[in-house]
């Protein structure tokens, strides 16, 4: 797509309209490349189709399915939070059936080992020959959707089975490194921290989701339609609206959307603004905040905005799409102190601390 200066992005927002279910359709200026545009439109379709396939099994939770499709859209993971009983499972399995991947499920438990993950190797006799050799076994790794289910009720040893997977998308087992097919998403589950049975994810291990989506309650009037679904004979089916080769095309479509450089340089002072010990930090940063987010932080932020541009059809990125996105991109990435947590200060209080110290300046040059 063809760079906009400022001006042009301010027309962009002017002439937007608001559509059905949240989508935001926009009448953009010209384009240099009639193929972007054309990607960008089957992209918002493709999208719409999914979350009608989805709504017909899951109720409600339009905020999380449009962060799991984002999530996807910017080649990330993504880490859902929530007490059992929300629907995340399914909401995963759910998206996997209508996107046509290659889907398995690890249910996380205390005695789960790395083997249990990644797979290993057995010795199988040849009938022939009589011989005996060594053969991988694959494990359920091996899949283009991995659901992750519980992910905190095991070891941070089994934890870091996923680590190479999810950064490299390959598996090196018995001195042999496999690549994984494209798309490969790792989805987890976690329960609160403060449920028995569970263990932190290490830094390391967090910091890999793309997002930390908080599932929450169904409305009443949701509540009220999962009861009488799931107490009745409703059965609804799911259609394959969209394949893997679809997804990798428009993974590179959203790499191509264009970042305005007031928004990038808000990116750096928001993710800069909440490191103790950095220049740019603010007092209350060194005070309450023990460990900031890194550079992956930065980089996944601007991805997933462009990400969730285009699913609202705008051809490049705006403030609200990263302001929007900061919570879900930043809170698993903040080590708040103690005197943080003494005060009764959550992390998702800082980071919108953040958001309202520090403002955008649309003609600000790089």
């Amino acid at each position: 797509m063809a760079g906009k200066d400022s001006a042009d992005y301010n027309l962009f927002l002017t002439n937007s309209l608001i559509y059905p279910k949240g989508i935001v359709l926009v009448q953009p200026p010209p384009i240099e490349s009639t193929d972007d545009a054309t990607a960008s439109v089957r992209l918002v379709s493709a999208c719409k189709r999914v979350r009608e396939q989805v709504a017909r099994v899951v109720v409600g939770q339009e905020e999380v399915i449009e962060q799991l499709l984002i999530a996807i859209l910017a080649r990330g993971h993504c880490l859902l939070e929530g007490v059992p009983g929300l629907a995340k499972t399914l909401m995963i399995r759910t998206l996997a059936d209508s996107m046509h991947l290659s889907f398995r499920r690890i249910q996380f438990t205390p005695d789960l080992m790395p083997g249990d993950i990644t797979g290993t190797e057995i010795i199988q006799e040849d009938p022939a020959t009589g011989r005996r050799e060594f053969r991988f076994e694959r494990g359920p790794i091996f899949t283009q959707m991995l659901l992750a289910d519980e992910i905190n009720r095991t070891p941070p040893k089994t934890q870091a089975a996923l680590l190479e997977a999810m950064q490299e998308h390959e598996v090196t087992t018995a001195g042999k490194t496999v690549r994984l097919t494209e798309p490969f998403f790792v989805l987890a589950t976690q329960n609160p921290i403060e449920q028995e049975g569970t263990y932190p994810l290490p830094e390391a291990q967090r910091d890999r989701f793309l997002f930390h989506v908080l599932v929450g309650y169904p409305s009443r009037d949701e509540e009220a339609e999962i009861v009488d679904r799931t107490t009745s004979n409703f059965q609804a089916s799911v259609e394959p609206v969209m394949t893997g080769e679809q997804i990798v095309g428009f993974q590179q479509t959203v790499r191509d959307v264009p970042l305005p450089p007031h928004v990038k340089q808000w990116v750096l002072d928001a993710v800069r603004t909440l490191r103790p010990g950095d220049i740019q930090a603010a007092k209350w940063t060194n005070e309450l905040i023990q460990w900031g987010p890194g550079p992956r932080a930065s980089q996944q932020l601007v991805l997933a905005a462009k990400a969730r541009a285009l699913l609202h059809g705008r051809p490049c990125v705006s403030m609200e799409d990263v302001q929007t996105l900061s919570l879900p991109v930043l809170r698993h990435r903040i080590v708040p102190t103690f005197a943080a947590e003494a005060e009764g200060i959550t992390i998702d209080d800082l980071i919108r601390r953040m958001c309202d110290e520090i403002k955008p300046v649309p003609e600000r040059v790089m």
